[in-house]
């Protein structure tokens, strides 16, 4: 399948705008407050929250789960499972869903709110899911931090397909705000992922394990990746993203499992960049694996200030603790930069440091020009191969 052009993916959201409204129409609408839910932010409405839901599966026919205006405590984490009556149930976020406060509750959950087997599930609204992470992280940069649960990501779907999430707003995940993992058919538009840019591992989408799943008009302020990509991704489609503070867009860090699948055919175009770690970074750990990352497509890009704009890294090792030490074998192939502009904020402004037993492949480089101080930067290229095509700057070591 060919990654979706824009004007497809504009001609699919005018057709879920039509066939949301007319399900709207014609479904049955289940208030969280009719189930016992109170938007005081203080009484916890997760069982309100569950009933709403099996009300809404067990219908024959679509049905919209309606949270209105308030705070509403989310004191447990909760899980919406699949295998519903009907595939439309539509949710509408016009509130607050507030985690508990208390961190150790949720912390030691994987995740606070997940959607598990479900199908045909739109979730929208201009509302806010506030995963209150502040105390975790303060208890992860104490000297206490062995004791601190990992922490939960606020919203997960696992395992389901032909979803749609539009406009949610997350603040404060304790971990990462959204992961989408084993899911077909996933479109997210217009979502705002926004936690301090000192905040450890909230991340803002991981998608793993995943097909034919499009990112389109994210804003990104985090403490971690503001995309990231696992193991198993195909079609994936990001389109006006804008990051910072955070990480960048990362594929990976892969190649920790000997038989690991690969990532092949994403598509990242009109990113901005603001004062982040990276830009466009691929990662591996250096260890033997089957992995390999092919037909990857950066392009048009504006980066302002970027520590490393592009890099590939194949000897990841976070804080150089337990590094493995030996050569990736994920094999990387098929990788496009075009049309990059911007500041770096350190000298080398790419970077290639590759496998020598797998080393890059097919490397493409065009239209890049990138300064550093108003100078011209470097590139550094490890077992690195490709072409470069037009203007490029820093000059091509491929």
């Amino acid at each position: 399948m060919e990654n979706p052009t824009p004007k497809i993916l504009f001609l699919y959201f005018i057709l879920c705008s039509f066939l949301f409204n007319s399900t709207l129409a014609k479904s049955t609408t289940y208030n969280v407050v009719d189930f016992g839910a109170k938007p005081d932010g203080k009484t916890d409405s997760t069982k309100a929250f569950l009933s709403a839901w099996d009300k809404a599966c067990v219908s024959p026919k679509p049905a919209t789960i309606h949270v209105p205006q308030g705070q509403f405590l989310i004191g447990s984490a909760a899980t919406f499972r699949g295998k519903c009556n009907n595939k439309a149930i539509s949710i509408t976020i016009d509130g607050t869903l507030v985690a508990p406060s208390d961190y150790r509750v949720i912390g030691v959950k994987r995740y606070w709110l997940t959607f598990d087997q479900v199908s045909g599930v739109a979730i929208h609204g201009h509302g806010v899911i506030d995963g209150q992470g502040s105390s975790l992280w303060d208890c992860k940069s104490s000297a206490a931090k062995t004791c601190c649960p990992i922490g939960a990501t606020s919203l997960a779907f696992n395992n389901s397909d032909h979803i749609v999430i539009t406009g949610l707003t997350s603040v404060n995940s304790q971990l990462f705000h959204m992961i989408i993992i084993g899911c077909h058919n996933v479109r997210v538009h217009g979502v705002k992922l926004m936690a301090p840019g000192n905040s450890p591992n909230t991340d803002g989408i991981h998608v793993q394990s995943s097909t034919d799943v499009t990112i389109l008009k994210p804003r990104i302020r985090t403490g971690d990746d503001c995309i990231s990509v696992g193991p198993g991704t195909n079609n994936l489609w990001i389109e006006d993203v804008a990051c910072g503070p955070g990480h960048g867009i990362s594929i990976g860090s892969l190649g920790w499992y000997m038989n690991e699948p690969g990532v092949k055919n994403v598509t990242v175009r009109r990113a901005t960049f603001s004062k982040t770690q990276n830009g466009f970074r691929i990662k591996s750990w250096g260890r033997p694996s089957n992995g390999f990352v092919q037909d990857i497509h950066f392009e048009h890009a504006i980066v302002t200030d970027v520590h490393n704009p592009i890099v590939i890294d194949q000897h990841y090792c976070p804080f150089l603790n337990g590094c493995p030490g030996q050569d990736s074998g994920i094999k990387i192939s098929d990788i496009t930069y075009k049309d990059i502009r911007g500041t770096s904020a350190t000298k080398v402004a790419v970077r290639f440091d590759c496998s020598s037993t797998q080393p890059c492949q097919r490397i493409r480089l065009e239209d890049v020009k990138l300064t550093y101080k108003n100078q011209t930067p470097r590139a550094s290229c490890f077992h690195a191969d490709g072409t470069a095509l037009g203007t490029v700057q820093p000059e091509s070591c491929l």
